[in-house]
């Protein structure tokens, strides 16, 4: 029996994808066994769900085996897979872009394969780049954060929306959500204020997958559903939290470095809509928020409130880049102590409410960027107008039960 050069490489990366690891303290802590992604069931039955077609794949640093190689190095090294192009989202398929950026079209050096820029495209420009690629099958493989303004969702929506239109099957490898999918939280996006941060009414932590979010997108919100494969995982629990899986973690963009980082970001990220800093260019992004002439009052009047799962603390830093670059500013850092009761939504709200009652100040991005991140007028007029974190928090309530109701189908753990 002989081997390829591009058989024995896949040969070992797929043992690698599949070979059983000593667990991680987390992991042997839960007393289950290990998670399996989409991507591992996947070449664990010798891509039989990819025979004959010709593959291309939309990812990010985050599609790696349990050994960390990508998978586009493992399944374009395996002779079973015919993977003619790669797709980058925001970031970039290789990550080398920082927010709001992407890398373009390129020949990817390490494996030669094209890969073609998805992101701001979508419908028949991103269907067309589809059929230029000549892929009969998009397969889509990104690590999610569970926040409905993390864009990488929307490349899902998106591309599924263009693999339709271009006449395209679309497979979704699945991924665990980093801060379990036990409850979906928060406001859901009114339609009026859909962008790419929000395409679709869908709660701000929806607590899915993103298999589940794909089952979703094409049951409720595609006008023509696209020919939809998707691949579970084994061994995810809904009730898991990142550490829990057994998982690598790699950043899925540059200010998410940490799972610890997701865990608050349905909530602190809705200060990019405020003129405080989100704590963009610290090692604690969105843990760490703050301005000029934000003193110790904040952390006392948030801390006073007594949120469960979470406390305060008085912090002063100097952004790298993005808000108050190289200036000192005082703020707050997020210490979660209780994950399982911690709610980042509703600690998101009382942040923004006991900011501006305790910084003269506060603003809102001239553009009421709040409203496309909290998908409608709603919080921003009721926090101008005084209302306290339960008043605003309950305006949501009537609509975020009718999400769960529809949420609830979709659900495949």
């Amino acid at each position: 029996m002989s081997l390829s050069r591009r058989g024995l490489l896949a040969a070992g990366g797929a043992v690698g994808a599949l070979a059983a690891t000593s667990a991680t303290p987390a992991a042997a802590h839960t007393g289950r066994g290990r998670v399996r992604t989409g991507f591992e069931r996947l070449a664990a039955d010798g891509y039989a769900l990819l025979a004959g077609e010709r593959v291309g794949v939309v990812t990010n640093p985050t599609g790696i085996t349990r050994d960390v190689r990508h998978i586009v190095d493992v399944m374009h090294a395996d002779d079973r897979v015919n993977l003619v192009a790669v797709f980058g989202p925001e970031h970039g398929f290789r990550g080398t872009a920082q927010a709001g950026g992407s890398e373009g079209r390129y020949d990817d050096p390490a494996t030669g394969l094209p890969v073609y820029d998805t992101y701001l495209k979508s419908g028949r420009p991103l269907a067309d780049i589809f059929t230029a690629s000549g892929v009969d099958t998009v397969v889509f493989d990104i690590q999610d954060a569970g926040a409905r303004f993390y864009t990488y969702i929307w490349t899902l929506f998106d591309c599924m929306q263009a693999a339709e239109l271009a006449g395209k099957r679309f497979v979704v490898l699945d991924r665990p959500n980093p801060v379990t999918g036990r409850a979906a939280l928060g406001p859901v996006l009114d339609k009026a204020f859909a962008t790419f941060v929000g395409r679709e009414p869908i709660a701000q932590a929806h607590g899915m997958t993103v298999a589940e979010l794909a089952l979703l997108f094409n049951g409720e919100f595609l006008t023509r559903p696209v020919a939809l494969e998707t691949v579970t995982m084994t061994g995810w629990h809904r009730s898991d939290f990142y550490d829990e899986t057994g998982l690598p973690w790699v950043p899925p963009s540059p200010n998410m470095p940490t799972p610890d980082t997701a865990l608050v970001y349905s909530g602190t990220c809705l200060f990019e809509g405020t003129n405080l800093s989100e704590g963009r260019g610290t090692t604690r992004p969105f843990e760490l928020l703050g301005a000029e002439g934000v003193d110790r009052r904040w952390a006392e009047a948030v801390n006073a409130l007594d949120l469960p799962g979470v406390r305060f603390r008085e912090a002063y830093f100097a952004p790298t880049f993005s808000k108050f670059q190289g200036r000192t500013i005082g703020g707050v850092q997020l210490i979660v102590h209780d994950r399982e009761s911690f709610d980042p939504v509703r600690t998101g709200i009382a942040l923004l409410v006991t900011a501006k009652r305790s910084w003269s100040g506060f603003a809102w991005r001239a553009d009421n960027w709040i409203d496309k991140l909290t998908g409608s007028t709603k919080v921003r007029t009721l926090i101008d107008a005084g209302a306290d974190t339960d008043e605003v928090v309950g305006a949501w309530r009537d609509e975020l039960a009718a999400f769960r109701a529809v949420r609830r189908r979709y659900l495949r753990y």
